[in-house]
């Protein structure tokens, strides 16, 4: 894995293209989330550029004109990187690179930098080598052309192939490894769950820094890292949860979503968002105070239909209500979206409707029931306390009575073990 070292701040340039299929208001935002990345990535931002075209050019993505009148400003005020806010061909970071003579990055190559600097587990390690080296496959033919330089003219060209193949290979086979490991992990991820089958699950999912981490921390008094940075947390985390004195359920906080996440990034991280998949309860957190909220919705219901979560249990949890000063915006909130509750996670406002919001589907999803069996089906009457909290047993002459509350989907697997 690329290793990211302590080094001085970047100056960075930022550029975005501006081809009409956004408003403005848009696309200036996500420019000012690349800023937002670079931050995180360890760069100071100099020049935020948008370029308005028609389309994007194959050669130079800005157009050749565009990108040789940028030249002279990057040389002017000594930038080091120049940044794109969408994903660009081995082509075009060829082309720029050679025209720029500056390190030339797009969004998917920032985000894996900093998921680099973020990846603290052997599993996250794991991932994040594998997206980065699934994105530099199709890039290295920049990587040598040291090689064209170093030796020049004829003579060259079939040295330099035969090494962009024999690392293309190597690559491959590591690539190969990797996935090997993660569906070890994977396999010994499912049978850690698998113990964990007869709880409820709840996964804390929402956008990059909405305050999934914060709110985790609140409700399971955990010590996850949280801080007001994008994909301050990497590895997902799950720890139990006491709803009251009767009930206690699992809840995961996971890995953030944003927009343009790379397909490979989403791939190679399938075992971390596993605990989205297998949640009863999703708690979708939601940056109110953001002014693009509606658009960060959008973008993680999206995500969560690729995953096909799109039918799970939904709270939408809209976070860091303290920060809003029109409360015409909480009106709006409280009458377009329902099953929607409105936090403030680091001040711990109104965190008991949330519970209650829970409570209110758990007991929706619990039954309480009582059952009799033969006084020689002991095996049976072991077997229910694997799918449910067993409130009671009596012993009768040539029966037992046992009362056992559970959920609807493990009540129907007890009625199948009793008919046995």
């Amino acid at each position: 894995m690329i290793e990211v070292k302590n080094l001085p701040k970047e100056r960075a340039m930022l550029i975005a293209l501006d081809t009409k299929e956004f408003s403005k208001e848009i696309v200036e935002e996500h420019i000012d989330e690349l800023e937002e990345l670079a931050d995180t990535a360890g760069a100071e931002t100099v020049f935020k550029i948008i370029q308005s075209k028609r389309g994007i050019d194959p050669a130079f993505y800005i157009g050749k004109g565009k990108a040789e009148e940028l030249v002279q400003l990057i040389e002017l005020n000594e930038i080091n990187i120049v940044i794109f806010d969408d994903d660009l061909s081995p082509v075009q970071v060829r082309n720029l690179e050679k025209l720029f003579n500056r390190k030339v990055l797009d969004r998917s190559g920032l985000i894996l930098d900093i998921f680099a600097s973020r990846a603290k587990t052997k599993e996250a390690k794991t991932q994040v080598e594998l997206a980065q080296l699934q994105y530099m496959l199709p890039r290295l033919t920049r990587a040598w052309t040291h090689l064209s330089k170093q030796y020049g003219g004829i003579g060259t060209k079939g040295p330099g192939e035969t090494q962009i193949e024999t690392d293309r290979r190597l690559i491959r086979t590591r690539i190969s490894v990797l996935k090997d490991k993660l569906e070890k992990i994977e396999a010994h991820r499912q049978t850690q769950s698998s113990g964990r089958k007869n709880f409820v699950k709840i996964a804390i999912a929402g956008y990059t820094n909405a305050g999934k981490s914060t709110l985790f921390n609140l409700l399971t008094q955990a010590n996850v890292f949280a801080e007001d940075k994008l994909f301050a947390t990497l590895d997902s985390t799950t720890r139990t949860l006491e709803i009251d004195e009767t009930q206690k359920i699992l809840i995961s906080d996971t890995v953030g979503f944003i927009r343009k996440l790379p397909a490979h990034l989403v791939a190679s991280f399938k075992s971390t968002l596993n605990e989205v998949r297998e949640a009863d309860i999703i708690l979708h957190v939601i940056d109110l105070s953001h002014p693009y909220y509606e658009d960060h919705i959008k973008v993680v219901d999206e995500t969560l239909k690729e995953f096909g979560s799109a039918e799970k249990r939904v709270i939408k949890v809209f976070n860091k209500v303290d920060l809003i000063k029109d409360k015409s915006l909480i009106d709006y909130v409280k009458n377009v979206y329902h099953d929607s509750v409105l936090i403030s996670a680091s001040r711990g406002i109104n965190i008991s409707s949330l519970r209650g919001m829970i409570k209110k589907i758990l007991d929706e999803n619990i039954i309480e029931e009582k059952i009799e069996l033969p006084i020689n089906a002991s095996k049976k009457a072991s077997q229910i306390h694997n799918f449910a909290d067993v409130l009671k047993t009596n012993y009768d002459e040539d029966k037992i009575q046992i009362t056992y509350r559970t959920s609807k989907q493990n009540a129907e697997k007890i009625k199948k073990i009793i008919s046995l």
